[in-house]
């Protein structure tokens, strides 16, 4: 039997309909823009979001890295959380690529405050980096998935036009964000002057994100793509899939979070375990194990079929999405209840 696999949302693999779209996708070559199933779906998404162009990329990590570069020079600083994706899991991306400074600072539950973020921006002086971009993360995955409401995302913003900085918006999870606040998601990307979306974490693509804005800037960013090495070819077999998820899998999200919820909720009864349930927002659920023994819980409910990820010492991860059905989050629940019947409560 194949196991119960929370690591992640992007393990999930097409669906059938999925892959006969891809299978019958019209291609040219996009590097030429001649690609009319990749314009579709930028025009698409753009439509979506509400913004004026987009362009597909192959990767979450890429359309951070291709916004920070055209939004800042050489030297300039990005304020953002310091659980952010781009902070932690970027490889150094943002110094290596664009030779930006970034200035994490720390959040309620992964979100920033407009306050801090008046306070970190920096002075003008011959000394100082010279801030130039906030960042901030919709849903904060490091945070256990949680939202950034469309008031608080206005109110940072507003700090940011203050002080002359572009809002970029890491919107990995999206999707997620305004299924959960029950919103579109234009009103979300708003106040951002440049932001993306995944297609291959809940809406179930094999591959690729899709960073959207001005014209203007997606024209830089489509030259800053080249120069990654992420200009592509006959890519819209792998558009296909994107353009039949937001017909088919987008719909389906909230179901998602039903998963996570019921999952969290049989965490919750578990006397060894701890977690906020308050916390669970969308697909993301975080709950804390005794301590130090993450690596220890990872490894045993693996050898029982259950596949989730540590996300620290005491800390586990486990993410729902469209191939985890409810019948096996409740297996997972029952697995996770036989693990805590014979381990010791956290201390924390």
């Amino acid at each position: 039997m194949s196991p119960i696999d929370l690591r992640s949302d992007t393990v999930t693999r097409p669906s059938d309909g999925m892959r006969t779209a891809m299978y019958e996708a019209e291609v040219g070559d996009d590097v030429y823009g001649e690609d009319p199933t990749v314009n579709q779906l930028q025009t698409r998404v753009a439509g979506r979001l509400g913004t004026e162009a987009a362009l597909f990329v192959p990767s979450g990590t890429m359309a951070n890295q291709l916004c920070l570069h055209v939004l800042t020079d050489p030297g300039d600083e990005v304020i953002l959380e310091r659980g952010s994706h781009v902070f932690n899991y970027e490889t150094g991306a943002a110094g290596l690529l664009s030779g930006v400074q970034l200035h994490p600072l720390p959040g309620d539950r992964g979100r920033l405050k407009p306050s801090q973020v008046e306070a970190a921006v920096r002075p003008e002086a011959d000394v100082m980096p010279r801030t130039r971009v906030l960042s901030i993360e919709n849903t904060a995955n490091k945070a256990g998935g949680v939202v950034y409401s469309l008031e608080r995302s206005q109110a940072l913003a507003a700090v940011a036009r203050k002080h002359d900085l572009a809002v970029h918006l890491d919107g990995a999870r999206l999707w997620n964000a305004a299924t959960a606040l029950d919103v579109p998601e234009n009103a979300l990307v708003a106040p951002a002057d440049l932001t993306w979306v995944a297609l291959s974490k809940g809406l179930g693509a094999p591959v690729g994100s899709v960073v959207a804005g001005p014209a203007p800037l997606i024209d830089d960013a489509r030259r800053a793509r080249k120069q990654f090495g992420g200009g592509m070819r006959q890519a819209g077999i792998l558009a296909a899939a994107g353009l039949y998820a937001l017909d088919h899998h987008r719909p389906e999200l909230t179901r998602d979070h039903e998963k996570a919820r019921q999952l969290a909720e049989g965490i919750a009864e578990c006397p060894s375990f701890a977690i906020d349930l308050d916390a669970v927002e969308t697909n993301i659920v975080m709950f804390e194990v005794p301590d130090d023994t993450a690596d220890e819980v990872v490894t045993h409910l693996r050898d029982q079929g259950v596949l989730v990820k540590a996300f620290g010492p005491s800390t586990i991860r486990a993410t729902t999405h469209r191939d985890v059905s409810m019948e096996a989050i409740e297996q997972a629940v029952n697995v996770l209840h036989a693990y805590a019947d014979r381990a010791p409560a956290p201390t924390s």
